[in-house]
């Protein structure tokens, strides 16, 4: 996929998800779960989450949990837990329990110490209840509990349906929370509502990142990090300038330490999300590897300044990394805990740079064997990730700039700063191989609450300005102050060729997630693609169906509800009236959504293309090729449809493939469906790490090794036989795994037919690159490919893959 992500997926910025995304991340890859609402708690709640006690950076030594009681009387615990569920639960997980008792003042707070670490120096306040639970500092599941048995749920959908949990809070990743998960917390930082203690029902919008402040019943503690000293009156500017803490790498050399009165100009305020303001010094020092602007985390507070205003500033500096230093993500310098003096108003603004298309340097990254560039002395004349760094926290603007990938449900847009950088026909900027980053793109977010919606070619006109900012999805972003217009490219759904009728057409499709909890609209969406777009192939393969109540995890793994709701709505549209042919996965086998049991599934039109039925073929049966006739010169499937080596471990947790066998005009075709795993788990493109490891391509080697060997034994028995290996391979037509694929050249990857610049079937920030794909074996001649552009590169989209279809004589 990967689905829309919330913005409380992007880390305590503006928007965050979840695990670091390299370029390229399909979300085929990472699916959101399910997400319940509840009735909102009018009274206790979960105030506050802090899993980073005696870690590395910490000042508090201890994990805790903060509860709050917005009621008008005490409210009574006894009998009562807390407790706590990993980020990422499989089925056997527990959760960790904590009896609780006493109660919670009127209007007051209630404190549960948990697990001590081996760092800070600061203990907390005495605490109402004590534990041993070991939290993740940066994701996890919290639920307050009417009883002190362990809760069972491991999915958001059950976890909404237990009467027993009283107030719910999922942060980072975490699978279970309330709607969307909030984020913000690492080692120096919680989650915590705001002081009205508000409660939505929705995480990422009851909680924020804070700087710790826990507070027992008796009203004790803000302990955490130390208050600056200065007095109130004493605004003096300090001996260190933002340029002193920005330091001349990636990590300051004030890190950890208070620093008194640094002098700015505010430049930008955010009131949502990630709290706090921007900064940027008038005096700059002239050296291009200083940054002049730092950001000035306010937490759950609300910033007091405006822009314009002259202040100095007191606090400790603070190594943000969002999602977690173990994400790969590089580190945000920010000061946190902030005292802040307004010394006048209405002051000019320093000048924003321009980017410009020669600004930002051609090389992306340097190259540091894989190892941590944070030491590295900054180059913003030789990369761009130094360049930006370089101007972290500055303001910056850029002039009109084409639009290269499509604005989501937030507004977020990417642009190009070098619009002759590797242009595709349709206005994107094409990914052609892992040394070519393009290091033009740029992420531009909004802090005026305005919102772009942009489509792929399209022109931000005008200025739009803001400071540098840094989140684990897209790496560095302009978070404007200043938006410029959107002027239409006239960007249209391309229409594929209809085959002719000796002509069998074949096409590979991901669905993103479809089930019937779905709106209608998107299958009314989706079947109009089947039918206008793709001209009703004769057969379709599906990637990411989902069983028939989708997310509710109750060990349904049918999905024929979904897939006649689909051929129904094709049919509505004008279609044919298309069979289907799957095989039901083993519950919680395959990866994708938990509870969702995604599958491929072929649709094909029989009065087109005749299925050969061969029974015997289920979740763990391997299909085989077997050879009959004769001289035993003829082949079958043992089993069709059929996976292969489904027990395999190259398929744990993983979609396996689909082999089918069918006939069309007498000749015989073998069609392979494909949904390699996902490539979450790889280090971030924009990360610390340079180049990034690719920890995720190591199965999807195993599995095209397991798809080749199938396929050379299938040729091995009919050289002659025509083959299609198609869908989402979750990796480029350069990757390692596509070549593991044509090895031997029993097959042929059409994405390479096609012009260089033409290589895409989906963009991911703001790189229009390959992850789905139709191989065909050397028996088909002269096969007629198309990638079909029809979604993403639009901010309005049914899935965010393009469809491709290839048509065989």
């Amino acid at each position: 996929m990967p689905p829309s992500i919330p913005p409380a997926l992007r880390g305590r910025r503006a928007r965050a998800i979840a695990v670091a995304l390299p370029v390229g991340l399909a979300a085929s890859l990472i699916a959101l779960p399910f997400t319940a609402q509840a009735t909102p708690s009018p009274d206790a709640v979960i105030s506050e989450v802090y899993g980073g006690g005696g870690n590395s950076g910490a000042t508090l030594t201890n994990d805790f949990i903060e509860l709050g009681n917005t009621g008008d009387g005490p409210f009574d615990l006894t009998g009562w837990s807390v407790q706590y569920l990993s980020g990422s639960p499989g089925p056997t997980s527990k959760w960790q329990v904590t009896e609780i008792k006493g109660a919670i003042p009127a209007g007051g707070s209630y404190l549960v110490e948990e697990s001590k670490g081996s760092g800070g120096d600061t203990p907390l306040p005495a605490p109402d209840a004590a534990g041993t639970i070991a939290m993740s500092a940066s994701s996890g599941t919290v639920a307050l509990v009417r009883s002190t048995t362990p809760l069972t749920c491991v999915s958001a959908a059950d976890c909404a349906a237990d009467t027993n949990i009283k107030d719910l809070a999922g942060f980072g990743t975490a699978t279970v929370r309330e709607n969307t998960p909030a984020t913000g917390s690492d080692n120096t930082h919680s989650v915590a509502r705001n002081t009205a203690l508000a409660d939505t029902d929705n995480n990422s919008a009851d909680f924020s990142g804070a700087t710790p402040s826990p507070r027992n019943s008796a009203g004790a503690g803000d302990g955490g990090e130390p208050s600056p000293t200065p007095s109130p009156t004493d605004t003096t500017p300090g001996e260190l300038r933002i340029h002193d803490i920005q330091g001349t790498t990636r990590i300051s050399p004030q890190a950890g330490k208070t620093v008194t009165n640094v002098p700015g100009v505010v430049t930008a305020v955010r009131v949502t999300g990630s709290r706090g303001f921007w900064i940027q010094d008038t005096a700059p020092d002239g050296d291009p590897a200083t940054s002049e602007g730092v950001f000035v985390f306010t937490g759950s507070s609300a910033p007091q300044v405006k822009l314009g205003d002259s202040v100095v500033v007191s606090g400790k500096v603070t190594e943000y990394y969002p999602g977690g230093q173990s994400s790969g993500s590089q580190s945000l310098t920010e000061l946190t805990g902030p005292t802040t003096a307004v010394l006048s108003s209405g002051n000019p603004l320093p000048r924003a740079e321009l980017i410009g298309a020669g600004s930002l340097p051609e090389t992306y990254a340097p190259d540091a064997k894989g190892l941590s560039i944070e030491s590295l002395a900054l180059k913003p004349g030789g990369y761009a990730l130094d360049w930006f760094e370089s101007r972290e926290g500055m303001l910056v603007q850029v002039g009109d700039s084409r639009v290269v990938g499509a604005s989501n449900a937030y507004g977020e847009t990417w642009v190009t700063t070098k619009p002759r950088q590797n242009p595709t026909p349709r206005g994107g900027t094409v990914y052609p191989s892992y040394d070519q980053l393009n290091s033009g793109r740029l992420l531009l977010g909004s802090l005026t609450g305005e919102k772009v919606t942009a489509n792929v070619g399209d022109t931000l006109a005008g200025t739009t300005s803001g400071p540098v900012d840094y989140g684990n999805f897209g790496g560095y972003s302009l978070q404007a102050t200043t938006v410029g217009t959107v002027k239409s490219g006239g960007l249209k759904p391309e229409v594929a060729k209809k085959g002719r009728s000796d002509e069998l057409s074949v096409a590979t499709y991901n669905v993103e997630n479809l089930d019937p909890t779905d709106p209608q609209a998107k299958f009314d969406r989706l079947a109009e693609g089947v039918v206008k777009n793709l001209a009703t192939p004769d057969i379709v393969s599906l990637e990411e169906i989902q069983d028939n109540n989708g997310a509710k995890d109750d060990g349904t793994v049918a999905a024929d509800r979904t897939l006649a709701q689909f051929v129904a709505a094709i049919r509505a549209a004008g279609g044919p009236a298309y069979d289907w042919r799957s095989v039901d996965p083993a519950d919680k086998t395959d990866g994708g959504e938990p509870g969702g049991n995604i599958r491929n599934v072929f649709l094909f039109n029989p009065a087109r293309v005749s299925f050969v039925d061969r029974p015997g073929g289920d979740a763990t049966t391997a299909t085989e090729v077997v050879t009959t006739g004769k001289h035993g010169k003829d082949i079958t499937l043992s089993v069709s449809p059929g996976r292969i080596s489904p027990v395999s471990d190259a398929w744990k947790s993983s979609r396996k493939p689909l082999v089918g066998e069918f006939t069309f005009r007498g000749e015989q075709v073998f069609v392979i469906g494909n949904h390699f795993n996902s490539k979450g788990g790889d280090q971030p493109t924009h990360g610390v790490f340079q180049p990034p490891t690719l920890g995720s391509e190591t199965q999807r080697l195993t599995q095209a090794t397991e798809v080749h060997d199938f396929v050379a034994g299938l040729l091995a028995k009919d050289r002659k036989a025509k083959v299609v290996v198609l869908g989402d391979l979750n990796d480029y037509q350069f990757s390692k795994p596509v070549a593991v694929l044509t090895r031997g050249g029993i097959l042929t990857d059409l994405m390479d037919k096609l012009p260089r610049n033409e290589r895409y079937s989906y963009v991911y920030d703001g790189n229009s690159q390959t992850l789905d794909h139709i191989l065909v074996s050397p028996g088909i001649k002269k096969p007629g490919y198309d990638v079909v552009h029809i979604n993403a590169e639009f901010a309005d989209q049914a899935s965010d893959h393009d469809p491709q279809v290839v048509r065989l004589k």
